[in-house]
């Protein structure tokens, strides 16, 4: 079987006049759509939650759509390309997660009129930590964000030959006309139309590999299967290793509860909803969907490795998140590629949007307000459009930085998970304990935090000499982060809660 070297190759073939043609005009009517939903005043309950009318179902399109963005159509094929379909694993820590957030912390999300996620560290603990958890999404957030508007820029770039600069400019300015006027209500609505053409492409794109590959998909299954590509389940029981089994159940289940739970860019979402209800079937039926998709995701790549094995040896990319974009310019039929191209595109302007809307809504909720509760709604209004703008900026700075990144879901993924160990474990010691007090939270989510950055900066393992034995500390897989993370934050908070008593907190004195 002929291997395939991630070496640095020549552009692929400019895009077609038709398929630039409709990506063009996809991009123009995803902008317009997304402008039909433009705020005509109201309330920041109204721009940010988009008055709570949102069905259940739109919602869990909407939380879909977040969770396999543009990274997620890039990179997943990649990694299958690259391994197998392990990463499949993860889905039955995600199922196990999102039954945990039903009845943990979304009834407490809808006890009172919160904005975002952290004004329930403020009611549990105070303003101190309230800050700390909102300024720690801000800053993790958006550098996990700058690495998905990067992905997309390898898209483009392909596409139509823009450079990285530009590529991303165009997405960062289209998503910055509907995300300012239209709030949350253009975020969602658009998820909706984006995820059901992505969807609709990518199952194009498995009918055109069928179709490609001499003897189509029973060629695909049998070379894929001698090369191991199908194969799900790995029972190692390591730290070092990113796709098994346990890492699946345990790391992917804390994954998603601090994700779904303590990210404001899913959370906001979630309280969109109308009631507790449906924001429940919102976020267990968005399992079923998700799991169909990264299935999805990982047969194109299953079938990208055969046809680039067999049809097209000896072809080279300079990582394997090209992959995926180069097939759908070079070899995809004419009308289905543009297709499939805006179908992406759209995918990450709505992330983006969702972003963008997120870090906004945080900045203005969490910090603005508290320095002028005062603020006329005028006043907020302007600083949302200023904060999102501002956003923009950042993350447009953060994604051309960004280049360089082997498996970009990965490395987006990564540095989400660096903070959400720290932020769940909070989460946890304010609705799983009355005796953690603010002091020993903020002790524990800067222990948490500091141990994850090490974690994930750690270039290799290290070699150690504790009393007089050699440990050989590993390099720990990313898959790991949110466990070790939430486990040290909530056990330093805890530890020092009781060590430091304060008074007990404004949650004790309103539930009692």
């Amino acid at each position: 079987m002929p291997r395939i070297a991630y070496l640095a190759i020549a552009a692929p073939h400019p895009i077609r006049a038709i398929d630039l043609l409709i990506v063009v005009l996809y991009l123009a009517g995803i902008t317009l759509y997304g402008l039909h939903f433009r705020s005509k005043g109201g309330s920041l309950r109204s721009y940010f939650l988009a008055g709570r009318a949102i069905p259940w179902w739109a919602i869990s399109l909407s939380i879909v759509a977040a969770e396999t963005s543009t990274l997620t159509i890039i990179s997943i094929p990649g990694l299958a390309f690259s391994s197998d379909f392990g990463f499949l694993q993860l889905l039955m820590g995600y199922l196990v997660a999102r039954v945990v957030l039903c009845f943990l912390f979304l009834p407490a999300y809808f006890q009172g009129e919160l904005l975002t996620a952290y004004q329930l560290i403020d009611r549990r603990f105070g303003p101190r930590l309230h800050k700390v958890t909102a300024l720690v999404f801000l800053i993790t957030r958006a550098a996990a964000e700058g690495v998905r508007l990067f992905a997309v820029s390898i898209l483009i770039g392909i596409a139509i030959g823009t450079g990285d600069i530009a590529s991303i400019a165009i997405i960062a300015v289209l998503t910055l006309l509907y995300t300012v006027k239209g709030g949350m209500t253009a975020v969602i609505w658009t998820d909706v139309i984006q995820m059901l053409i992505y969807v609709g492409g990518s199952i194009a794109a498995l009918w055109a590999l069928g179709h490609q590959v001499p003897g189509g998909w029973h060629t695909i299954h049998q070379v894929g299967s001698a090369a191991g590509k199908f194969s799900v389940f790995h029972f190692a029981l390591n730290l070092t290793t990113a796709y098994t089994f346990w890492t699946g159940l345990i790391g992917g289940c804390f994954l998603i509860m601090a994700s779904h739970g303590t990210d404001q860019l899913m959370v906001q979402r979630l309280l969109a909803a109308k009631d507790l209800r449906e924001s429940r079937f919102a976020l267990l039926s968005s399992w079923a969907v998700v799991s169909l998709q990264f299935t999805l995701f990982l047969f194109i790549g299953a079938g990208l490795y055969v046809y680039y094995a067999r049809v097209a040896p000896g072809t080279a990319f300079s990582s394997p998140d090209r992959i995926f974009p180069t097939f759908i310019v070079d070899h995809m039929p004419a009308g289905i590629s543009g297709l499939i191209v805006a179908a992406v595109l759209a995918a990450a302007m709505s992330n983006l949007s969702a972003a963008l809307n997120a870090l906004s809504s945080t900045t203005v909720v969490d910090f603005y307000m508290k320095l002028r509760p005062q603020a006329a709604r005028r006043e907020r209004f302007s600083v949302a459009h200023i904060s999102t703008f501002f956003w923009a900026v950042v993350l447009c700075a953060l994604a051309f930085l960004s280049r360089g990144s082997k498996h970009a879901v990965e490395v987006g993924l990564s540095i989400a998970s660096v903070a959400y160990g720290s932020l769940l474990g909070v989460f946890l010691l304010g609705t799983v304990t009355r005796r953690a007090n603010e002091a020993g939270a903020i002790l524990g989510m800067i222990f948490g935090l500091a141990l994850n950055i090490f974690l994930w900066r750690q270039p290799a393992s290290i070699a150690l000499q504790i009393a007089g034995f050699h440990v050989l500390w590993p390099k720990v897989a990313w898959t790991w982060y949110v466990v070790i993370g939430t486990f040290a934050t909530f056990s330093v908070g805890y530890l020092f809660s009781v060590v430091l008593p304060e008074k007990f907190s404004r949650f004790h004195s309103t539930r009692e």
